[in-house]
């Protein structure tokens, strides 16, 4: 079966820098639409960090890369009456516009959604912003961090009685680009279904509202924030959430009656379960914090790893605490087709890219071309404007 392609035919115009825009876009191009990536002179920012600083010299540092395979890229700088013609008409013949500039940025440059639909009216015009493009804080500029200030991500996070924890990588930046693409993906159906041009509005702290769905849901009906649970489960069970071992943590969930039943086999005593204290989830809660420490007492006498070994072959999910290392080297994510090895620069330094994240047709669809080098396509798409070839 041939690699599925769903969006071939598919042109997009990517005007976004940074994570949660590119990372939108990367998705369209794994799907198969040619994106075509559109940077300032010099290129975005990102290219110019990251773990190896002979790509970073390059302009393919590895913030750069992790979401810009697969896409054409071109200088345009669009303070110039030349550099906006020119992307006015790659939008002539473009299905999606894609940008993640401030509320209100891309109509002073001449790129907002409606001088780009009076050249397309049947585009797909995609923002992306931190707030969103109304409401009494949508013109505010964000960044993954602020904005899980912002949402109270921050507040729910660490220990109970610690100060506000930030989540250690930037969620909301790759959750958001999901989302666009999602939405992307929705108005695309409908323009096609309709005729009718789309106009799709991401804000960040509307998706990492979303990623708190059950505290936001309970905290909007009951209007009483719920407390902080460290590393407890999110069901509040006794029988879920981190135990301490002899060596290291364990995360357990044994959230309804059989896994309840199966933990306490697990652990060497099958009579708990059936204990009238702890015989239903009601009455366990009465007397949760004898059964935790009965719990904890049997972790504490092996290693996690042999807990979860054991915890497994009795159905009951667990995982110790791993590093993103340990991930990695234990091969689900090989398994998976996750990464996919790309030589990348000048060198061809050998670079894991993602893939989509999920299997179609049972492909991974990993990138098939390496990150391009800032301008690398003016030629193939910037000699075809008249603004610039006329300048």
């Amino acid at each position: 079966m041939s690699r599925p392609v769903p969006l071939d035919g598919i042109r997009v115009i990517d005007l976004t820098q940074v994570l949660a825009g590119p990372y939108c876009t990367y998705q369209l191009a794994l799907l198969g639409a040619q994106v075509i990536k559109v940077e300032k002179p010099g290129g975005e920012n990102t290219r110019w960090g990251g773990g190896f600083e002979k790509l970073g010299a390059q302009g393919l540092g590895l913030p750069f890369c992790g979401q810009n395979a697969d896409k054409d890229c071109i200088e345009v700088d669009l303070k110039t009456r030349a550099g906006v013609q020119a992307v006015l008409e790659l939008v002539d013949h473009a299905d999606i516009l894609v940008q993640n500039f401030r509320p209100g940025v891309a109509e002073r440059l001449g790129v907002g959604d409606a001088a780009v639909r009076e050249r397309n009216p049947q585009i797909v015009y995609c923002s992306i912003s931190a707030y969103g493009s109304d409401g009494p804080i949508g013109h505010r500029p964000a960044y993954d961090h602020v904005v899980q200030a912002m949402s109270g991500i921050m507040s729910t996070t660490g220990p109970v009685g610690s100060g506000p924890v930030k989540v250690g990588a930037p969620y909301v930046d790759f959750a958001t680009g999901l989302n666009a693409a999602f939405a992307v993906m929705a108005a695309l159906r409908e323009r096609d279904r309709t005729g009718e041009g789309q106009c799709v509005d991401v804000a960040m702290l509307d998706t990492a509202m979303n990623l708190m769905l059950n505290n936001v849901v309970s905290t909007a009906t009951t209007g009483q924030d719920l407390p902080k649970l460290g590393n407890e489960a999110a069901s509040r069970a006794p029988s879920s959430g981190s135990f301490e071992t002899c060596d290291e943590v364990i995360m357990v969930a044994a959230n309804n009656e059989r896994q309840f039943v199966d933990l306490c086999r697990a652990l060497g005593h099958p009579e708990w379960s059936e204990d009238q204290r702890w015989q239903n989830p009601v009455v366990r809660r009465k007397h949760q914090h004898e059964l935790r420490q009965r719990f904890e007492s049997v972790f504490r006498t092996d290693t996690a790893a042999n807990w979860e070994q054991k915890l497994d072959r009795f159905g009951v999910p667990a995982s110790r605490v791993r590093t993103i290392g340990e991930v990695l080297q234990e091969g689900q994510p090989a398994a998976r087709g996750l990464l996919k090895e790309v030589p990348v620069g000048e060198d061809n330094t050998p670079v894991q890219l993602p893939g989509i994240g999920f299997k179609l047709n049972r492909d991974s669809l990993v990138p098939k071309r390496p990150p391009r080098v800032p301008g690398a396509d003016n030629a193939k798409w910037l000699a075809r404007t008249s603004a610039l070839t006329k300048s």
